[in-house]
This record gives structure tokens, sequence and C-alpha cells, in this order.
């Protein structure tokens, strides 16, 4: 579970409300069907700077409930009646589609009165309507109008656990002219339930149900911050970024991992066993950093495998035979286990799966599972298979996001008498490890960091950040920061060098999103010159991608093939 920080700088507005969002869905209904299933056994990772956003969201909306004082998000403002409805066209224009980000076929058309306010405007699906020749169409449309679009569209996104509470089933069946006092009572509904998650899933660590992970703290790609040349195991030929390599770069991983375990004890009084690098970003300097703060298991995709045990002399019949992938590999020089992704199985239920009913689903993927034991026989209690994805973006292809799915394939794993659910700390514990000679660097993203570096836009981007990060070497140098400072300006560097500027930059995404993306990546390097005391250079103030693409479930796990 990750967003990457969506503020303007470390405190300001922000700039896209996609935490919160995901909150009030996924992250709840995932803790509720955990909570549904004791019998269950998962490992949830939580991305640092995704805790400090969810908390700063409870903590926001709770005093504004509580004081009236408006949070740093203006959608909940306009929900609250905080802020008022714009007058003008484009920013009514702008709020309309705002409240049409999400999957329409899921979370719109389900909603009968949800889909009529937006049809009796001529909004599409795409959020597509245009500004000329609707300007007078916009200024007739009363403030309760947009009231209650903003309604729905929050209504809309309660995921199914929160839907079924007698607030949340009243207000559906209201379906209009929602007053203050709906909307403050929606707003209290979110708000507990944000400040819920945390203490949620910390419970459900406690009793031993689930096993917590972390990333490090902004989300970076770890073996790129090391070295550029990790790119080059999957992408020989690619172009590289300007500069030969991120300067300082592993002491830059080291930070992040030192302040992502230290947010992570914060908010869970434990230092987690293990540490998804962002992405499955694996390389042999990543793992040997995690093994410097004895972090016991890693975890990456298929494709780190194949071309990892290829490289180390397996056969092509013993890769076609995928027998060392449901088992922990640990590196020569190494002691942090790796496990890999089940590709296959994990894009079954990112990709599938939302298109079956939920009873032919779960029966698909258990056959699967059992195919695989079949194939081990009386070895089978000794290999693991690993099923990875994200937390919150693949639900909401799902009908109900996902409740039947889930539940039913919950009950059914944690009921079948030759399938064990169980945790990577356990079985970096028990599972024996097969030794690896060479661990070719690579994420779960086609087993390359092709979604990260190696084209054009992308290497842009990386340029774009060694030069603020030289700005920021020389400013510390000479020493004309003080303490607190340099704290801000190190934690906006951490921000800087996340991993989803980059993952939209190029023209397979939608536009619309690149934009978002990339306007806000430039924004928060602008913050970090201003922090430093350096005028931001010119060229952040143009655009640096521009889209274009219509990716496959835009912004989730890249489907893997071959």
């Amino acid at each position: 579970m990750h967003q990457p920080y969506y503020r303007e700088g470390l405190a300001g507005a922000y700039h896209l409300p996609w935490v919160y969002l995901h909150g009030i869905k996924d992250y709840s209904d995932m803790a509720a069907h955990l909570e549904r299933c004791p019998a269950m056994r998962a490992v949830v990772n939580f991305a640092p700077v995704l805790l400090e956003q969810l908390d700063d969201y409870a903590q926001q909306l709770d005093a504004m409930l509580k004081t009236g004082v408006p949070t740093q998000d203006h959608m909940l403002n306009f929900l609250a009646g905080i802020e008022p409805i714009p007058t003008d066209a484009a920013a009514r224009l702008a709020l309309i589609q705002a409240c049409q980000r999400c999957h329409a076929p899921r979370m719109i058309h389900p909603h009968p009165a949800f889909h009529r306010l937006l049809r009796m405007i001529g909004a599409t699906d795409e959020a597509g309507i245009g500004i000329h020749g609707m300007q007078w169409h916009l200024s007739y449309l009363s403030e309760q109008y947009f009231l209650d679009l903003l309604t729905w569209y929050h209504l809309a996104w309660l995921g199914h656990s929160l839907k079924q509470t007698p607030l949340a089933q009243r207000l559906l069946t209201q379906e209009q002219d929602y007053s203050a006092v709906d909307r403050r009572e929606l707003l209290s509904l979110m708000q507990g339930c944000l400040a819920g998650l945390i203490p949620r899933y910390r419970v459900l660590a406690d009793r031993g149900q689930i096993e917590l992970s972390v990333t490090p703290y902004g989300h970076p790609i770890v073996p790129l911050l090391n070295d550029f040349r990790n790119m080059r195991d999957a992408q020989p030929d690619a172009p590289a970024p300007t500069a030969d390599g991120y300067p300082g770069g592993a002491e830059r991983s080291r930070w992040h991992l030192q302040e992502g375990i230290a947010v992570f004890e914060h908010y869970f009084g434990r230092k987690p066993q293990g540490v998804w690098l962002s992405e499955g970003g694996v390389s042999r300097d990543a793992l040997t950093q995690l093994d410097e703060f004895e972090i016991r298991w890693t975890a990456s995709g298929e494709g780190v495998w194949r071309h990892s045990f290829a490289q180390s002399g397996s056969t092509d019949a013993e890769l076609a035979s995928k027998h060392s992938l449901f088992s922990p590999a640990q590196v020569d020089g190494t002691q942090t286990r790796l496990f890999f992704r089940d590709d296959g199985l994990s894009d079954l239920i990112g990709f599938k799966y939302s298109d079956w009913h939920s009873d032919d689903a779960v029966g698909d993927f258990i056959q699967h599972l059992e195919n695989i034991a079949a194939l081990w026989g009386d070895k089978a209690d000794k290999k693991v298979v690993s099923v990875i994805l994200d937390g919150e973006n693949a639900w909401e292809y799902y009908p109900d996001n996902g409740h039947f799915f889930l539940d039913a394939l919950y009950c059914a794993l944690s009921k079948h008498t030759a399938l064990r659910m169980t945790t990577f700390a356990e079985q970096a514990k028990n599972a024996p490890a097969i030794p690896l000679k060479h661990l070719s660097a690579g994420s779960w993203v086609y087993g390359s960091f092709s979604t990260w570096i190696g084209s054009d836009d992308k290497n842009r981007g990386w340029d774009y950040l060694v030069a603020a990060k030289r700005a920021y070497d020389r400013v510390v140098a000479a020493g004309s920061l003080n303490s607190e400072q340099l704290a801000l300006a190190t934690r906006q560097l951490g921000v800087c060098e996340g991993s989803d500027w980059f993952w939209w930059f190029g023209d397979y995404n939608p536009s619309g999103s690149v934009s978002d993306f990339e306007q806000l990546f430039r924004t928060q390097l602008r913050m970090l010159y201003r922090l430093i005391g350096v005028v931001p250079p010119p060229q952040l103030e143009v655009e640096l991608s521009h889209g274009g693409g219509r990716a496959a479930n835009a912004g989730t796990m890249r489907r893997n093939v071959g």
C-alpha cells in the first residue's frame, strides 16, 4: 500500500486526493476482510509517506469538524461547505471533472442518481465535457447541484464495509438535496475511518494475523539511487540520464531505509522484519544495505527470478519448471532472504478476475495452487507461493470493490486442508533457501527498471533531480543551513526522490494523469530549491512530459507478459 507525497512541499495543500479516497475505500476494506476472517494470514506493506499522510488527513478532518478550520484539501473543504462552490466556468468545470475520477462502470453507473447528475450536463465517462460553448450551461447550475455531486462522489468512494453503515445507507437512499448536516455526518464517518486505519492494522499484527512490512521512506527506487548502472542488467542498450549517477545515492538510500524504519516504528511500535524495496526493485548493493539494517526478507518479481537464475547457471528446462520460483533465495555474500512473486497468479487477481463471477475466480485460483502443490508431492510443505499486488488499485475494477471475491477467497484459503497461509518472516525462518550466485538488478515490473529510467522523459526527470541534489550538496557543504532548515530540506529531497514521478513520465499513460504528476514533481523540486535558498532553474517552469497513452488500469502494477 503506497501513495507518493501529494502535498505541495512538506506542509502545503494537497494536490491530489488519493490518500484519503483509497483510505476510505481500499485500506478500510482490506482490514475488514482480514477482521472477518481471523484464520487468514497476509503481509501488509505500508509506505512511510502514506502513513504520515493518513495520519495528517485524520488530524485535519478532526480539526475541521471540531473548530471549522479548513483542511488543506479543496475537495474536502467544498464538501464541508467551508470553501464556497466556485462561480466561474473554468473552476466549475474542474470540479465536475474531479468528481469523475474513478472507474465509471463500477463506481458511477451502479448509482443512478450519481450517473444522472453527470448525464444531465453531458459529461462522459472520461470527464469529457469541454469549456467552449458550455459557460452558460455551467453558470446556470445551482450550488446544490455541486454539493450533491460532491456528496455522491465521496459516497461512491466509500468501501463496501463503510457503505453498510446506517449513515451511508441512509445517504445512498436519499439520493439528492444533501444538507450541511448530511455532509458533516459523511465527513465524520470518513474521519473516523481514517483515524482508525493504522490502529486496526496494528491490532491485526499484534494478534499475529498479519505481518507488517515497510518500504524506504519516500518510496525511491533504491538500486537506481545507488548506481544508474544497475539498470544495465535488464536494459543494456537503453539511453541513460546525462549524469553518470545520482550523487551520494548510496547514502541517500540508507537515509530512506533508516527514516522509513523510524516512521514505521513510530506508528506500529515494532521494527519491521521485512522491507519491500519500492516496486520490488532489487540489486546486490540494495540487499547489502538491507543486511546493514538486519532485515530478514525482501521480495521482487518473476522477471528478476528468471534473469537471476539464468545468469547463475539454471538451464532452460529448470527455468521452465519454475521450481526455484517457489523457494526463497539467498544471494551469495548477503543474508536477507529474497522471495519471488508468482506473476501469473498475482496478475490473475490484478487484471483478470474482476470480470469473473467471484466463485469461479476463487475456484480457478485455488485450482492453480493445488496444481503447484501436486508438482511437489511430499515436498510441497517446504515451498512458498508468493502472491503480491497493489493494496488499492485493482479493487475499483471489481464489483463492490472486490468484496465478494476477497471474502470468498480468504474463506476458501483459510479452510483449505492442503494450503497454509503464512507470512514472509515465518518462511524466511523456516523455508530452505536456494543459493543464488548472481542477482540480476530489476523490479517486479518486467524484471527491469524501464518504468522509471531509460527513455527521454524519464531520463530528463532524473537530470532535473540530479541537478537539485547537486545544489543541495553545495549548500550543505557551505554550512549555510541551520539544523532545522537542513532537516526540512533533507526530508523534501526524500519526497523528490520518490519513484512515482518517474513512473508517470512517458507516452503510455493518460495525458491527464501524467500532467498531474509531472506538475507536482516540478513543484516539489522548486520547493526544495527554495528551502536551500537557491533560485529554481527556469526549466522547472516547462512541462516535462505529456503522456497520451491508455495503459491498462493506468497507475497500477503493470501486467507482466512473456
